[in-house]
């Protein structure tokens, strides 16, 4: 396979790989148009590649798309997952729907930036002067309701397959769960239910390169986003995720023979 990579260190050590700088990819369109893999992109280049250049991509255009912004996200999970996605309200940030939302969501609840990661641009919504403060840093109103959980788990998945699964116990100042603002890891055995639903939300929306984040209450899973890029501090060895990847960028690089089906039926028998 030839690679190009626009990120260095997330593909280290891969075979026939060419890294680019993001900002010089116009000086390699012959390069880019000739690989059989783009590997890492920034978002912005996302266009230019996939549909000017003809680019095969990874992580997949969905895995950008869907992750880039919160809302878009909660919205696709609540067509894919919606019993196993938590009561959500996003509006124009308006006084009406300030109000709206304030009177409809029960204490505490929990608001949201559309676009951020680490835990940062999450507020706990305990009284009306932390929705106040939130409200004015808002562009959308994006609020959820509280689940009472004190850890979550981590579910990292490449392709169709779940490379590994840990919780994430809450940080000493609590709400928090994500390892950059404190919390902790623990590679305990995660219930099952989690990483099914990971698993099918993944398979459902075309993701194939994230770091789900999912709640138990009680026995009952809820998703609560994912990650396109995310922290490898849960990888039990660092070449995990590298293998990972380059076993589904092989396996979706050989040829597929068109005359065989996909699931062909057992021969019939034959009547003596």
């Amino acid at each position: 396979m030839r690679l190009i990579s626009f990120d260095v260190f997330r593909t280290l050590g891969f075979p026939d790989t060419s890294v680019l700088k993001p900002e010089a990819f116009l000086r390699h369109k012959s390069e880019l148009g000739e690989a059989d893999w783009v590997l890492f992109p920034e978002y912005w280049q996302l266009n230019a590649l996939v549909h000017g250049l003809k680019c095969r991509v990874f992580p997949s255009e969905a895995s950008y798309r869907i992750g880039h912004d919160k809302i878009e996200m909660t919205r696709a999970f609540q067509t894919v997952a919606p019993a196993h996605t938590p009561w959500t309200m996003i509006e124009a940030n308006g006084p009406q729907e300030r109000e709206a939302i304030w009177q409809a969501m029960p204490l505490p609840f929990v608001a949201k930036a559309p676009r951020a990661s680490m835990g940062e641009g999450v507020w706990l919504i305990e009284t009306r002067e932390d929705w106040q403060r939130y409200c004015e840093a808002a562009d959308v109103l994006y609020a959820q309701e509280y689940l009472p959980i004190d850890r979550d788990i981590r579910v990292v998945i490449v392709g169709d397959r779940m490379v590994t699964a840990y919780w994430r116990h809450q940080a000493p100042q609590g709400f928090y769960n994500n390892v950059a603002r404190g919390g902790r890891i623990d590679n305990g055995p995660v219930p099952r239910a989690a990483t099914a639903l990971a698993l099918q939300i993944a398979r459902d929306l075309d993701i194939n390169h994230a770091g789900f984040d999912i709640a138990m209450v009680g026995d009952y899973p809820y998703v609560l986003e994912f990650n396109r890029l995310f922290g490898n501090q849960g990888l039990s060895r660092g070449s995990d995720l590298r293998d990972a990847i380059l076993d589904y960028l092989r396996n979706e690089s050989d040829p597929k023979d068109p005359d065989t089906p996909l699931d062909p039926e057992p021969p019939m028998p034959i009547a003596v």
